[in-house]
């Protein structure tokens, strides 16, 4: 079945403002939505693996995370790949793989606790750079590029340890790796995806 931005427009919009009603919720509930993020190897952090991707700690966070998703998930909008089954095989992989690998434990200012949907962005950027090589085809190799010129740099800074404590390099790798084995093992010049018009 075949999909195009036009088509797919409406459920990006959707995804954004359920983040936006979250963080909204977050502060005017009592309680605090971000201790439900995903904590490494403890039982209840496996309910953050879902979750963390719509949890924001501040302002900052959610408004730096807002405008790459609007992007990368309209241009993943484009691909021939199916938009919702692929964010969530992200979503689950990356968390999956931060949950068994990411930092965990106790630090000065408390548990380490993963929110934000920095591991879904990464997730998308590997994804959309592997995909648009795997294809094999001009306007998903055309993505590729435009991906890598916007966001190579922050894929590549943002995986390593010495990006900061209070940010989440691990989720970032893990997202990344979830991202690109995802487009490698899926996607390529006969994978049987639906065909996508812009």
């Amino acid at each position: 079945m075949k999909h195009s931005i036009r088509d797919e427009i409406r459920g990006v919009l959707i995804f954004i403002g359920i983040i936006w009603a979250v963080f909204a919720l977050d502060l005017i509930l009592p309680g605090n939505f971000t201790n439900w993020g995903l904590t490494p190897r403890s039982l209840k952090g496996l309910v953050g693996i879902p979750l963390s991707p719509f949890l924001h700690g501040n302002w900052k966070h959610l408004l730096s995370n807002t405008i790459p998703l609007v992007i990368l998930l309209t241009l993943l909008a484009g691909s021939r790949t199916r938009t919702w089954p692929t964010v969530a095989e992200i979503i689950l992989l990356s968390g999956g793989l931060l949950w068994l690998f990411g930092r965990g434990g106790n630090t000065a200012s408390g548990t380490i606790v993963h929110v934000g949907a920095s591991g879904l962005i990464y997730g998308l950027i590997a994804f959309l750079i592997v995909a648009g090589f795997r294809e094999k085809r001009f306007l998903p190799l055309l993505v590729a590029v435009l991906v890598g010129v916007l966001y190579g740099g922050t894929l590549l800074s943002g995986v390593l340890p010495s990006v900061g404590g209070d940010v989440s390099w691990d989720g970032h790798l893990c997202g990344a790796l979830a991202g690109g084995g995802l487009a490698y093992l899926t996607l390529g010049p006969n994978a049987a995806s639906p065909e996508a018009e812009v």
